[in-house]
């Protein structure tokens, strides 16, 4: 008996996707939750911050099928503090916009371990860096969750978590 052919791949995947000119506008008008933009800068102003740095910054967006539902940016090889000659370069997500009402759902998670993944095809072998800021409704719950873990520094204002590559 043959039982017909079964459910099939998932026709729309999650995937990655370069900022393109033709997806720039839809990447600039993604807004994360109202009261989550104090601790997440926009998109406009992260692709900003890339351009100049094509060798270090890495954005990319999230989509589910057709739809997109959020932005990540990595960075490889930067030092926090040029000054310090201590200061290892680091590799590791520098921003991450998860759209108003697609959050909970997988979205974040996906990319965080895209960039894991990056940084590993890159050649990196020990961390995933980030940073985020303190507050209520902020992402540190999050970033905990996925198994970052602070390291105790900081980056400015910012709390500096990592996470095993191998995590």
């Amino acid at each position: 008996m043959d039982p017909g052919p079964g459910p099939g791949p998932d026709p729309q995947p999650l995937r990655l996707e370069e900022v393109t000119p033709d997806n720039v506008g839809a990447a600039i008008a993604l807004k994360v939750r109202p009261d989550q933009e104090r601790f997440v800068s926009p998109v406009a102003q992260s692709l900003a911050e890339a351009y100049p740095r094509p060798d270090t910054a890495w954005p990319r967006l999230v989509y589910d099928g057709d739809e997109l539902v959020g932005f990540v940016m990595a960075f490889f090889d930067i030092r926090f503090d040029p000054e310090n000659p201590d200061d290892r370069p680091r590799s590791g997500l520098w921003r991450l916009n998860i759209a108003d009402g697609k959050q909970r759902r997988g979205y974040g998670r996906f990319a965080v371990e895209a960039v894991r993944d990056e940084i590993r095809r890159r050649g990196r072998t020990r961390l995933v860096t980030v940073t985020w800021a303190e507050g209520e409704g902020g992402p540190e719950p999050f970033y905990l969750g996925l198994g970052f873990r602070r390291t105790g520094e900081m980056s400015g204002d910012q709390i500096v978590g990592e996470l095993d590559l191998d995590a």
